[in-house]
């Protein structure tokens, strides 16, 4: 968000690149029973920063019954430390109703259970990716075997736009206001370090006025260059 705000705040506004990030998938480990302290901390940290959307990491690990267990527990968790993770919108009443139906399935299933895998291996005659144990074959794309569908529609076809709008709307908006915030904090503390010279009359120079308004807004534009070069600095 920093080079985001730093390339808006600048003169050349028309070619800004959208560099932010929309979207955060934070993997909880099967192992356990739910969310740790570490997870607690970090989710919150990023929650006002980034759409939080929480993962099952490998949940080849867990049985059915033991996905949907853990799943149910991690929702509880979640609301009783108040973690703001991202909520998919209601939809519209003019939707059609597969689309409804789908929306349903993708709410029911949150947070997503789902494996990965780099290897293409062979499965009913066709190669898909999965993984090859000595008992059998799990596939990432099969429904039946883990979210990872799922997760790919939420992310690609249905709410791809909705997560960009409640970046630029909620996130960034906040990040810009605390900027702009601590910007206007600095040219106050600067002022009152050094005042301006009270008007003693009506009949103040008209030339000493406009100069003092130059030096404010020469001011104003060096703390501005200072900050997007810190800005810059930090991105690399």
């Amino acid at each position: 968000m920093a080079l985001y705000f730093r390339d808006e705040s600048g003169l050349n506004r028309k070619n800004i690149q959208d560099n932010r990030v929309h979207c955060c998938l934070y993997f909880v480990p099967p192992f356990g029973h739910g969310l740790r302290p570490v997870d607690i901390g970090f989710m919150k940290a990023l929650q006002e920063k980034v759409n939080v959307v929480p993962l099952i990491a490998k949940a080849d690990c867990l049985t059915p019954q033991e996905v949907l267990r853990l799943k149910l527990r991690l929702r509880e968790e979640i609301e009783k430390w108040g973690i703001k993770i991202y909520q998919f919108p209601d939809c519209d009443e003019d939707e059609d109703e597969d689309f409804k139906r789908q929306d349903k399935e993708l709410k029911e299933s949150s947070p997503f259970a789902v494996i990965g895998s780099n290897t293409v291996v062979e499965a009913r005659g066709q190669r898909v990716r999965g993984r090859l144990y000595p008992w059998g074959i799990v596939e990432v794309e099969n429904p039946a075997h883990c979210d990872f569908v799922k997760l790919r529609t939420m992310l690609i076809r249905t709410h791809m736009h909705d997560l960009k709008d409640l970046t630029h709307d909620l996130h960034y908006e906040n990040y810009r206001a605390q900027c702009i915030q601590s910007m206007t904090s600095k040219m106050n503390d600067q002022r009152v370090e050094s005042p301006s010279p009270s008007l003693s009359s009506p009949d103040v120079d008209t030339e000493k006025l406009i100069k003092r308004k130059d030096d404010e807004l020469r001011r104003m534009q060096q703390m501005l260059q200072k900050m997007q070069q810190q800005m810059h600095e930090q991105d690399m």
